[in-house]
């Protein structure tokens, strides 16, 4: 009796340690790994009396961090409102030595606070609603707002980060929206116009916003660069021309993101835009419907209420940082994955262009290989309104290799091509483990009073991604050192499912529903038969010693 226990133990030690592999066949391997998150506490705005602000986006530029805000009230000790615009810039103003700190600009004094005799200070104090803020309003805009007094009015948010065509210049996507502060019908609260075009640049003096014009995509399509968009080389199925860039744009809908593509000389102009087809697996000319549920039509089916999308030269592949629609302040985490290519394109094989990798400008691998599922990077803590919303990722921080290569002037050595390292006080350079090891994360939260009469604040928190250990797995090899293969630690994924989405300030809950993994954008092929064939041999394996066990146990 004691051999055949003996046996028994023996064999269903063999069945367990095989399911970790059929685990990594059917839940995908995957190199992003939490090793800790440090909350790091609210923006620091000393040179203001006290200001409620939303968004907290961000982008490097001639060796300053600009932050950007959607809707920002500046109010004094009593929370008496000293002014209110749509949309704010400031400056980090030592992002070495302290990544909360902030300098705004356009601060002026707006007279003594009665009970304590100090100066009050306020953003823009001169201007109210009308005038827009940081991103001007063009007349018409100025003259709509000022009728209606902030009764309803047209909003410029920036509503996600810049995007850098240089190490001195970027462009961002902005949606203008009205806003009716006492609408009839509560869906109607917020209804997009559009979304125009805004360069940004950062001299000494302050930040600086230039509209390129009015609108650049009308309200009827898709809002193209609200989710992110980045800069890549043109499309290998054309000659090379360095002086030409394409931008591929996502814009997020009720089924998932689409995507665009446009050369960034002819940004200005919608009918050159191009709309990735999942079904033809190709760029065309017919843009896709704003309201689109069929997942078959969507380039990436699932649920999206703000996010970055970014190039990290820790994990040599590109980034999804972002909130979905469901209400529990939850970053969530894709990275696309080189191991899935889309089709049969021999330039876009497993681990990337030509097999070896890719780098920054080669944003045309988002068509070329899958996404990974979601899964979950940090819960962060909600505030008093028992949710937070706008969660982004600022890669900027610990990170040399921010600027793609491409991006500085010509002539520019390799070994200067290359951004300071910020955030040194927290995290020391020599000590971090490599660039994009660690990476700064914010999200809105409300600290005070209730949703639509409350005050908001960008939350931080620091992220340390665990290391990945050498060895003889798949992994996604670098474009830039050809360095070996890693092996993929496992990760838990997790299933999307019909869910709720609340509006940026009211609990109002819509239905939506959405998918992860690949969907159509992962098609039948040899090596998808090869993997089932796979696993039907995993499932013999693991069937064998059942077999076994059962027989000892018979006999």
């Amino acid at each position: 009796m004691i051999a055949l226990l003996a046996k028994l133990i023996h064999n269903l030690n063999i069945i367990f340690s095989l399911w970790p592999i059929l685990i990594a066949f059917t839940c995908g391997w995957t190199p992003v790994v939490v090793k800790s998150v440090t909350q790091l506490g609210p923006q620091n705005t000393p040179d203001v009396t006290h200001v409620s602000r939303d968004g907290g986006y961000s982008v490097l530029l001639d060796s300053n961090i600009v932050w950007l805000y959607d809707d920002t009230e500046c109010l004094d000790l009593a929370g008496e409102q000293l002014s209110f615009v749509s949309n704010t810039a400031a400056y980090a103003a030592d992002p070495s030595e302290n990544v909360s700190l902030l300098q705004d600009f356009g601060v002026e004094a707006v007279g003594k606070d009665k009970k304590n005799g100090r100066t009050d200070y306020a953003i823009l104090a001169n201007t109210t609603v009308g005038t827009g803020g940081w991103i001007k309003f063009l007349p018409d805009e100025l003259d709509f707002n000022e009728q209606r007094k902030g009764v309803r009015r047209v909003a410029i948010w920036p509503g996600t980060s810049p995007t850098p065509y240089s190490t001195a210049a970027a462009y961002l996507f902005a949606p203008l929206v009205y806003v009716d502060s006492k609408p009839e019908d509560s869906l109607e609260e917020y209804q997009a116009r559009g979304m125009t075009l805004i360069s940004v640049s950062a001299p000494a003096s302050g930040p600086v916003a230039d509209r390129r014009s009015d609108l650049i995509i009308p309200g009827s399509e898709v809002p193209y660069g609200g989710f992110s968009s980045l800069i890549g080389y043109t499309t290998t199925a054309k000659p090379q021309d360095l002086g030409d860039r394409d931008v591929y744009m996502l814009g997020m809908t009720d089924g998932g993101l689409q995507l665009a593509r446009a050369s960034i000389n002819r940004l200005t102009d919608f009918s050159t835009y191009r709309f990735w087809d999942p079904k033809q697996l190709k760029f065309t000319k017919q843009s896709p419907k704003l309201n689109e549920k069929d997942y078959q039509k969507i380039y990436l089916p699932g649920s999206f209420s703000s996010g970055s999308i970014f190039y990290s030269p820790y994990f040599n592949t590109f980034l999804m940082v972002y909130f979905n629609r469901f209400v529990d302040s939850t970053f969530r985490l894709r990275f696309l994955d080189l191991n899935s290519p889309v089709g049969r394109d021999p330039i876009w094989p497993k681990h990337g262009k030509r097999g070896h990798g890719i780098v920054p400008e080669d944003v045309e691998a988002l068509v070329k290989y899958g996404w990974s599922s979601e899964q979950e990077l940090y819960k962060s803590p909600p505030g008093k309104g028992g949710f937070n919303y706008a969660g982004m990722a600022h890669p900027e921080f610990w990170n040399r290799q921010y600027f793609a290569p491409s991006l500085y002037p010509k002539g520019t050595s390799a070994s200067k091509r290359l951004n300071r390292w910020y955030g040194s006080k927290l995290v020391k350079e020599k000590t971090a483990g490599g660039d994009g090891k660690h990476l700064l994360i914010s999200w809105t939260s409300l600290s005070k009073g209730v949703f639509d009469n409350g005050i908001y604040q960008i939350q931080l928190a620091k992220v340390e991604f665990d290391t990945v250990p050498e060895g003889g797995g798949k992994a996604f090899p670098s474009a830039a050192t050809s360095s070996g293969m890693v092996t993929f630690p496992l990760a838990s994924t997790t299933h999307n499912v019909p869910h709720t989405t609340s509006t940026k300030s009211s609990g109002t809950a819509l239905t939506s529903a959405g998918s992860t993994g690949h969907g159509p954008r992962q098609p039948w092929d040899d090596d998808a038969q090869s993997s089932f064939h796979q696993l039907g041999a995993l499932f013999s394996l693991l069937l064998l010693p059942m077999l076994w066990v059962l027989g000892c146990m018979a006999w």
